[in-house]
């Protein structure tokens, strides 16, 4: 109930009265007055005005399911919830969801995570009341060896859900990075359950540094946030629902044809690799390329001191000038 109320009261934008809360989710009085005073408590402004009804003035950067809900306008995506104040690790909830048969679009989101992952085992740093940490569930009709891609298709939602609201210079790092400012501000961790040819589920957890303030030395030179970049706090849950309408929209170009054809032109055009000089770090020995781009794979073209291209499929790719990468 709360949590439909604060939708309406959001989507509406002016002042709803009582009487049509009531008429509308068909209760009494007294249970939107309760509602309307535990949104009071949990820091939103509620303006009430005799004759008008109440409105919205402002509302505080919390990750709760009402406030979620009351944002999100999707077809599917976060429509089923799992909200909690802290927790282990979204992606590890998330799979275990999708273990339990949870449905898909289920979306876990935390307000604080306690062994946040990045990619290679890398902990994620994940403080309270700050940052977004969430995971959404697939459960993709493709093979497994296309289930690679979704980092590409999230990396590009995200970047597309953020400039929906910011004006900052974002690129994506391939495959799994946004930066700013030659910063990493973004990480994306997919993990995939699988039979020999088919897919059980696929969890794509996405860490956003958001309104974190400052970062431990040795990430100084790393990392950056939202906050740090444009120096004022923004609402979680605002980046959390355009995002999430961004990734339905590229999940289903993208599952028209199961690949990045449809989208490669447009995440080339804001990758942070494309045209400069690169240092991979695969399973064999490293060495230094020119990258040109990724193909309909989702690999990374690069062009070798030979001339010959190779398509990178999995590694560590440095880009100079980011993350203090010079030579």
């Amino acid at each position: 109930m709360k949590a439909e109320i604060l939708k309406v009261l959001r989507e509406r934008g002016d002042y709803v009265s009582g009487q049509q809360l009531c008429e509308y989710f068909n209760v009494s009085r007294t249970a939107v007055w309760k509602a309307i005073n535990q949104l009071k408590e949990e820091g939103y402004e509620v303006e009430a005005v005799r004759n008008k009804g109440y409105r919205i003035a402002s509302s505080p950067d919390v990750i709760t399911k009402e406030e979620l809900v009351s944002q999100l306008n999707t077809m599917w995506a976060g429509q089923t919830l799992f909200c909690y104040e802290e927790i282990d690790s979204t992606n590890t909830k998330a799979r275990q969801l999708g273990d339990e048969g949870l449905v898909n679009g289920t979306l876990v989101v935390a307000d604080c995570q306690r062994t946040g992952r990045g990619r290679r085992g890398r902990i994620w740093e994940s403080p309270r009341g700050k940052n977004i940490y969430m995971s959404l569930l697939l459960r993709p009709e493709f093979p497994p060896d296309k289930a690679s891609m979704l980092t590409l298709v999230m990396a590009l939602s995200v970047y597309e859900g953020l400039k929906e609201n910011l004006s900052l210079d974002f690129k994506i790092k391939w495959p799994n990075d946004i930066v700013c400012g030659n910063k990493k501000v973004v990480g994306i961790l997919t993990e995939m359950s699988t039979q020999i040819d088919y897919i059980n589920h696929v969890v794509i957890g996405t860490g956003i540094n958001v309104n974190i303030d400052e970062f431990p030395d040795e990430l100084k030179e790393m990392a950056t946030s939202i906050k740090i970049e444009t120096g004022r706090l923004w609402k979680r849950s605002m980046l959390i629902a355009s995002i999430l309408r961004a990734f339905e929209k590229n999940y289903e170009i993208f599952t028209q044809t199961n690949d990045l054809s449809k989208l490669q032109e447009k995440y080339n055009s804001i990758l942070i690799n494309k045209d400069k000089e690169v240092r991979i770090l695969g399973d064999k020995e490293a060495y230094v390329a020119y990258a040109l781009g990724i193909n309909e794979k989702g690999e990374l073209l690069v062009r070798k001191s030979d001339g010959s291209v190779d398509a990178v499929y999995a590694g560590e790719v440095s880009v100079r000038g980011l993350y203090g990468y010079t030579s």
